[in-house]
């Protein structure tokens, strides 16, 4: 669908009615807005909800994104400083 709008006081656009009805947009949402070659391509904004993530599920993170044997020992130690048992974590050694 294309529209034309005009820019008002402080480069405020008004999105019709219809477009914002379709895109679920309301009113204080936030739109993406990019300049192109072509010109600006707007779009809604959308909001990713934040993980919140267990000591478990972090320390599950450091064991398996370990690289060599040094790397995980260390991980092994930071597991360890947060109270946990690495060896009770389910990860994958790295290589030797």
């Amino acid at each position: 669908m294309l529209d034309t709008v005009k820019i008002g006081r402080n480069g405020a656009l008004v999105i019709p009615a219809k477009m914002r009805r379709r895109l679920g947009l309301d009113e204080g949402d936030s739109v993406l807005i990019e300049e192109t070659g072509d010109g600006l391509i707007i779009r809604p904004a959308v909001a990713m909800p934040i993980e919140v993530y267990s000591k478990e599920r972090k320390a599950e993170f450091l064991l398996n994104n370990t690289v060599d044997p040094v790397d995980y020992e260390a991980a092994r130690i930071a597991v360890r400083e947060m109270d946990l048992d690495p060896d009770t974590i389910p990860h994958e050694r790295p290589p030797h």
